[in-house]
């Protein structure tokens, strides 16, 4: 977060870095700015201001062991998330005999932005499209103790040149960028996420959409801007709700090439291959521009030595001094050393 002020008794964002997801809080009520969409998010966050929780239609997150029982299910399965931002819902499928079972449907407090993608870090929006949670996108520390790292930039976003870091499915019901569920809801989330995580799931699927992917809630926007991305989503929406087995999902051509698991995979999928195309153009953007996120290259791609180097050099560039959070951890870093080397000083003087 780069600055905010106060307007009578009301606080705005006015620059969003993802990293604001994991600072303290400075007010007790934040409002965020809407767009054209979901204008419920405000009236939720002024009901979790007042302490008004559970918002409407959130389960019984204290019966969580009663409600697997009742549909037969268990803690540790393997599990998925779905987010619908029109709607503002969150859902957690869990794992019962080979497919999905719907478990939960959870309201979010409260979300930033607008239907469409993230382009960038610091432009209020929360992203569209698969991501994928391992144990350690799990956040136990900062200002949310328990969040889920969705792993934003993708291999997808990456190879579209976006930018931005830190967003999160979290608690309380301020956002800028995250996907804010309340406290309470949150702690169902993450247990049942480290219980699955713990149990030998190696990735947790989170496919995130702008509503739910109807032939006609998309034909509402078939004049949009985001129409085409908007009608690849739905090839991986279609494909789960089909089979109830999240897809194998990999990038190509800046596109999500969607491809029907098997049973036999059914807890499989896991980070975003891209193809030989995908990762040479990812590490184009790493030499041009000089950061890019990790990217594990495809073993299959038929990459020239000169596009396996620039590989090597994206996998080297973790941060980049002309975005602000990656100067203020710098920052931290530095001193934390500084610290630990004054200690060591003075124990060996002792």
């Amino acid at each position: 977060m780069t600055g905010f002020w106060l307007q009578g008794y009301r606080a705005r964002i006015v620059a969003a870095a993802a990293l604001a997801c994991l600072l303290p809080s400075t007010v007790s009520a934040l409002t965020i700015e809407l767009k054209d969409v979901a204008p419920d998010r405000v009236e939720r966050q002024r009901a979790a201001a007042k302490g008004a929780i559970p918002l409407p239609n959130t389960p019984e997150v204290g019966r969580t062991m009663a409600r697997l029982a009742e549909k037969g299910l268990a803690s540790g399965n393997p599990m998925m998330l779905r987010v619908f931002k029109e709607t503002s819902e969150l859902e957690l499928w869990i794992e019962r005999e080979g497919v999905f079972t719907h478990f939960a449907t959870y309201p979010i407090c409260h979300w930033s932005g607008t239907l469409g993608p993230k382009q960038r870090e610091g432009d209020k929006q929360t992203p569209e499209g698969f991501y994928t949670v391992t144990s350690r996108q799990l956040h136990r520390a900062g200002r949310w103790t328990r969040a889920l790292n969705l792993g934003f930039p993708n291999v997808f976003d990456q190879g579209m040149a976006r930018s931005g870091s830190y967003i999160l499915v979290h608690g309380g019901c301020s956002s800028t960028g995250c996907f804010a569920m309340t406290d309470p809801v949150m702690a169902e989330v993450y247990t049942l996420a480290s219980a699955a995580l713990q149990k030998g799931q190696a990735h947790i699927p989170v496919h995130v959409f702008p509503f739910r992917m109807t032939d006609a809630n998309l034909d509402r926007h078939r004049t949009g801007e985001w129409y085409q991305f908007w009608q690849n989503l739905k090839e991986g929406y279609d494909t789960f709700e089909r089979t109830h087995r999240p897809p194998r999902i990999s990038v190509c051509d800046n596109r999500y090439v969607v491809q029907e698991a098997g049973p036999e995979e059914v807890a499989a999928p896991g980070p975003l291959e891209p193809c030989a195309a995908t990762a040479a153009r990812i590490a184009e953007l790493v030499a041009s521009n000089g950061f890019a996120p990790p990217i594990r290259l495809p073993r299959q791609a038929n990459l020239r030595r000169g596009d396996q180097a620039l590989g090597r050099r994206a996998s080297a560039h973790m941060c980049s001094m002309a975005r602000a959070s990656c100067r203020k951890f710098t920052h931290l870093r530095t001193r934390i050393a500084e610290r630990g080397n004054r200690k060591g000083t003075r124990s060996a003087r002792r």
